[in-house]
């Protein structure tokens, strides 16, 4: 445990606690200090208070900072495919069928005993089973991910998702013939009533919205490059479901057994951001995984047959 004390400042008057101590310590988010607070590791003038508390001139504020607990988890050498990496930050291209970070009883064959192995520091903000995990891509979708190296680099990758200025585009296949170009998609995303394993358009749900443009038509089937605004919990499956046209493969939210491929057919090809450290932004790109390829030639393979 670590203990690090301020001093209120003037200017920070009526701030929330939360807001005042991220602006002392730029290398703590807000949500990170949220949690602290209900933990009662935040005390103001010797005092636990609550999140929602308003700060005053000369308030001494003490954070007891608890040590990062030691990793339980086996590296394995899974041969990932980092693009890139420095100091900071590193985007690894996910394969399909990897679960991104381990869960109870699944502790083995995920990004995260991967990145254990080739990758020597990642950040511990997210906790024991998620070291480096900034944001998710599901099992069976393929695609570039960014990894934190350490905390700071952590804080503002997420800050910059919260901010929605980090660029995520996606290739899907999807059911149905779309006959526009190009569609936004805005419409609220939560837990699914009737089934609490999925998601679904709710009007109790998170704000989310889609951007999507029609790459090429295969008769019954459309492949569109999605972008995200938001990062909602399988967020372009729920949408493109919505809208009337679910990605080929699902198994969640797509018709059953139509075509040949296991998993949705979701390649994360896309991803771009502001360096934490150089603050110049970069892009990277994916190319479509060949079983993707192969799944789309026989595509273009049946509509040409049917021509004939």
């Amino acid at each position: 445990m670590e203990d690090y004390t301020y001093k209120i400042l003037e200017a920070q008057k009526g701030e929330r606690i939360d807001k005042a101590l991220a602006s002392l310590e730029s290398d703590w988010s807000r949500s990170q200090i949220q949690i602290w607070l209900k933990d009662g590791a935040v005390l103001v003038n010797g005092e636990t208070v609550k999140t929602n508390y308003k700060v005053k001139p000369d308030d001494v504020v003490t954070v007891s900072v608890p040590e990062a607990e030691p990793l339980d988890i086996e590296a394995e050498n899974l041969n990932l495919e980092i693009v890139y990496e420095d100091e900071d930050v590193l985007v690894v291209n996910k394969p399909r069928g990897m679960v991104v970070h381990p869960a109870p009883g699944h502790t083995s064959g995920t990004l995260v005993n991967g990145l254990m192995y080739q990758v020597k520091d990642l950040s511990g903000i997210n906790g024991i089973m998620r070291p480096g995990i900034v944001h998710r891509i599901d099992k069976d979708t393929s695609g570039l991910l960014m990894v934190a190296k350490n905390d700071k680099a952590h804080v503002s990758l997420v800050d910059q998702l919260v901010k929605k200025t980090v660029t995520r585009k996606y290739i899907a296949l999807v059911h149905g013939h779309i006959p526009h170009d190009k569609g936004t998609v805005d419409a609220p995303i939560g837990r699914d009533p009737r089934d609490r394993q999925s998601m679904t358009v709710v009007d109790s749900g998170k704000h989310a919205i889609t951007h999507f443009r029609v790459l090429e038509r295969f008769g019954n089937f459309t492949l569109v490059e999605c972008r995200l605004e938001t990062g909602r919990t399988h967020q372009i499956r729920v949408h493109m479901k919505y809208i009337g046209y679910p990605l080929a493969g699902d198994p969640k939210y797509g018709p059953k057994k139509t075509i040949d491929f296991d998993g949705q057919a979701l390649h994360a090809a896309v991803i771009g951001f502001i360096h934490p450290r150089t603050e110049e932004y970069m892009e990277f790109e994916s190319p479509l995984p060949q079983v993707f390829n192969e799944l789309l030639e026989e595509m273009k393979s049946n509509i040409d047959n049917k021509e004939k």
